[in-house]
This record gives structure tokens, C-alpha cells and sequence, in this order.
């Protein structure tokens, strides 16, 4: 079953949370976890990915407000992913 003393999704890292979604990407795909214990951390990896969306959505709009240009910041450009 889920640990009962579980970090809250909202205080960790993008690599924290990133880490433990794998984990339990992992042993979603291994099959070798029990219903209602699959449908727990199911769960908790969703909160998770949302976690890591909001982490990286707030990285890329602090990077769209950076643009240097001579040195010196020179107002904001959209941020290309790519």
C-alpha cells in the first residue's frame, strides 16, 4: 500500500517529483501491484504530474522574461522549447 508518510506533492522539487512519478510509472507497468494500491499511487502520480507541469511552466516563464542583449536584460521574447 502507499507509505502513510508521504511527502505533499506541492513541496517537492521537479526532481523529486520527477523521480518518484517514475517510480511509480515503474511499477504501474510491472503489474505487480495490488488494485486498490495501484489505483492509490496512480493517483499520487497524477498529482505528481501536475506538479512537474506547474514547476516547468513557472522555469519557462521566468526565462521568457530574460532576454540579454549588450549584457543587459532588454525586456522579454517568448521562450522557443526547442
Amino acid at each position: 500500500m502507499a507509505e502513510e508518510n508521504e511527502i505533499a506533492v506541492e513541496t517537492l522539487s521537479f526532481e523529486q517529483a520527477l523521480s518518484e512519478l517514475e517510480k511509480i510509472v515503474g511499477r504501474l507497468e510491472r503489474g505487480d501491484v495490488a488494485l486498490e494500491e495501484s489505483i492509490a499511487i496512480y493517483e499520487r502520480g497524477a498529482a505528481l504530474k501536475g506538479r512537474c507541469e506547474a514547476l516547468l511552466r513557472r522555469a519557462e516563464e521566468r526565462v521568457e522574461k530574460i532576454r540579454v542583449s549588450e549584457g543587459r536584460a532588454a525586456g522579454t521574447e517568448p521562450f522557443d522549447g526547442e
